[in-house]
């Protein structure tokens, strides 16, 4: 298994920091020329936080002083393990037949956190901090970066796939439909976890990086949709409750996951809250209530960080090679097991 060194030395950064970034009590929140909080920017969801809470820690939702440096103990074991795994990298040596090289985008994960970093888990409700238990007869399906995984159309995860036989077989993000991380909800994931808000009087837009999705929501008292019109993010309206952004979306279009690996979000209901409390941090907290999926509601909370970059166009159709090649590929392979030849025999 590759260790990140980067990775490490950040994650024990941000430890060594703890939550500096915090508000102080006494922090005032900048306004925009229509007296609103000003929430505009670019911002990241990185965390290495888990999202589910280890059971050990039962209802505590911070860490305490112990456990803190428990943490940075582990990390700087990891450092030094990481260290020795470079030093036998610089060592030629012929890898194993069959081994995994390891993907070939490691270099860019983000599971290093960059703000908040004593919460045992994202998840505050239920008070565990973990997934309710699923309604009977929930539709759950279960991707990943690994092998195919069995299953029917429509693929709702959006890693992965359950065939190759055309695109509708891969996950959504594969397809460049949604982004792995684009949300909504927003959840920290492997890399790009970058969005901007734009506002004006009477909207705001949040603009994800990963597959650059902009979710225009609309701040003034307007119809709602007719329920038969359905959308792949769903459609948000949102208002002010004193300084916190509230954004409810409705209208998802059934062919996603409410939440985790389970649901299909037709009936699915997200109030999500966005709360400047520093200069650097936004406080993030959504409201999953999918009654169709789970048993209670889903509440969590990750903190975003404020960057002093700017989001570039991510352009997925324009470059989905790795679509294309993967569809063909699978008819070579065809070809050659119909030709008799071993899958995995060289010239």
């Amino acid at each position: 298994m590759k260790i990140n060194k980067l990775i490490l030395i950040t994650l024990f950064s941000s430890l060594s920091g703890l939550v500096a970034s915090q508000s102080n009590g006494d922090y005032e929140v900048p306004r925009t020329e229509w007296g609103q909080p000003d929430l505009q920017g670019v911002w990241n969801f990185s965390s290495d936080i888990p999202m589910q809470r280890p059971q050990r820690f039962g209802t505590q939702e911070f860490l305490t002083q112990e456990e803190i440096q428990e943490r940075r103990d582990a990390i700087m074991a990891g450092r030094a393990a990481a260290d020795e795994a470079a030093a036998r990298l610089n060592v030629p040596d012929v890898p194993d037949e069959g081994s995994n090289p390891g993907g070939y985008n490691d270099f860019w994960f983000e599971t290093a956190g960059l703000g908040d970093v004593v919460r045992t888990s994202h998840i505050v409700y239920p008070e565990d901090g973990r997934q309710p238990d699923y309604v009977e007869g929930a539709n759950i399906q279960f991707g990943g970066l690994g092998p195919d995984v069995p299953g029917n159309r429509p693929v709702r995860y959006v890693v992965g796939g359950i065939d190759k036989t055309g695109p509708e077989d891969r996950g959504l993000s594969e397809r460049c439909i949604v982004g792995f991380n684009s949300g909504p909800p927003f959840t920290p994931s492997l890399y790009n976890n970058n969005l901007q808000i734009i506002q004006n009087k009477d909207t705001a837009v949040i603009m994800t990086e990963m597959i650059h999705d902009a979710r225009i929501v609309p701040l003034t008292e307007k119809p709602a949709l007719d329920d038969d019109i359905r959308l792949w993010s769903g459609d948000s309206r949102g208002y002010w409750d004193g300084d916190t952004l509230v954004v409810e979306t409705k209208n998802f279009n059934g062919s996603r996951q409410s939440f985790g690996a389970a649901g299909q979000n037709y009936d699915a209901v997200l109030t999500e809250k966005f709360t400047r409390v520093a200069y650097d941090t936004v406080d993030y907290e959504f409201t999953v209530d999918d009654p169709g999926t789970f048993t209670d509601k889903i509440t969590a909370v990750v903190p975003m960080i404020k960057m002093a970059g700017q989001i570039y166009e991510y352009a997925c159709h324009e470059g989905n090679y790795g679509m294309i090649n993967t569809l063909r590929g699978a008819r070579v392979e065809e070809r050659l097991i119909s030709e008799g030849v071993e899958i995995g025999e060289r010239d």
